[in-house]
């Protein structure tokens, strides 16, 4: 990058010391103010990416297991209410 920032300031006609110090002065800049635990790279980012879709998937799975549960007490709790009330009006 800073071979790329000296070129552009010498094709723009900038003196060969001027490109230097200007340079110089902003690859410090840049170092100054960028801390690298803040910089994620491709990696970072699909490995979080991959991780984000394994909890979904882990999520989906868990709402999928309690709402099959839960489907299946209010089957059999309406059964035994129909059971109750049946019980009660059709006694032989």
């Amino acid at each position: 990058m800073e071979l790329a920032i000296y070129d552009a300031f010498r094709k723009a006609g900038v003196e060969e010391e001027a490109a230097k110090a200007i340079t110089t002065a902003i690859n410090k800049a840049i170092e100054q103010n960028v801390d690298a635990k803040q910089l994620a790279t491709k990696g970072d980012i699909e490995k979080l990416r991959l991780e984000t879709k394994a909890d979904i998937e882990k999520a989906k799975a868990d709402i999928i297991k309690w709402m099959f549960g839960a489907i299946i007490t209010a089957v059999g709790l309406a059964t035994g209410i129909a059971m109750a009330i049946a019980r009660l009006f059709f006694t032989a």
